[in-house]
């Protein structure tokens, strides 16, 4: 594993910190549609190893019934984090992206929750269209991630939490990644004192 890259704006875990902040309900750009609160953080990964690392940083604060949204082009990282994720959580089997099989269920092997990771890229409805997957079953004992779930999941429950992970487009070789966490929701208060 690369070790992460050292500079004055790395947190103590060795993630580079670009900035943080707090926004209200409804405030533009929360995606809040005036519901509850946001909270926000944001950090730049340099590299898939940080991708990873992330993922684990964010297990350690999971519980049965959240739902983590991943928003971000194809080759962002969004399959990154969840494989990060399901090392955190100590789930059986590979984190692959589940693109044609829609969903996988990794159930834990320490007595956690188990790990249900959607790809909603092919699908085209809201979650009407989702309803064969049974997530609103699934959520309550687990953490749901969903690749491409915007505008598709955001029913299953008022508390979530929203990655959105920008990278460079075009012909570039750059791994750096600016990733916002949106914690949305009365669950998520915390989030940044969850993070440190």
């Amino acid at each position: 594993m690369e070790a992460p890259h050292s500079s004055p704006a790395v947190d103590s875990t060795g993630t580079p910190v670009t900035g943080t902040g707090t926004t209200g309900a409804g405030t533009p750009g929360t995606g809040t549609s005036g519901t509850g609160t946001a909270v926000t953080v944001t950090l730049t990964v340099e590299s898939p190893e940080q991708m990873q690392d992330l993922g684990r940083r964010l297990a350690r604060v999971l519980a049965p019934g959240d739902l983590v949204m991943l928003t971000g082009e194809l080759g962002a990282g969004k399959t990154t984090l969840t494989r990060g994720l399901g090392k955190g959580l100590g789930v059986r089997g590979a984190v692959t992206s589940p693109t044609f099989v829609i969903a996988r269920v990794h159930p834990s092997l320490v007595q956690g929750p188990a790990l249900v990771h959607v790809d909603a890229y092919r699908l085209g409805g809201g979650l009407d269209e989702m309803e064969d997957l049974d997530l609103d079953v699934s959520l309550p004992e687990s953490v749901v991630v969903v690749e491409w779930g915007d505008g598709k999941v955001e029913e299953l429950s008022e508390d979530r939490l929203r990655v959105l992970i920008d990278r460079a487009t075009g012909d570039t070789d750059d791994e750096r990644r600016e990733v916002t966490l949106m914690g949305i929701g009365p669950r998520w208060a915390g989030l940044r004192d969850e993070l440190a």
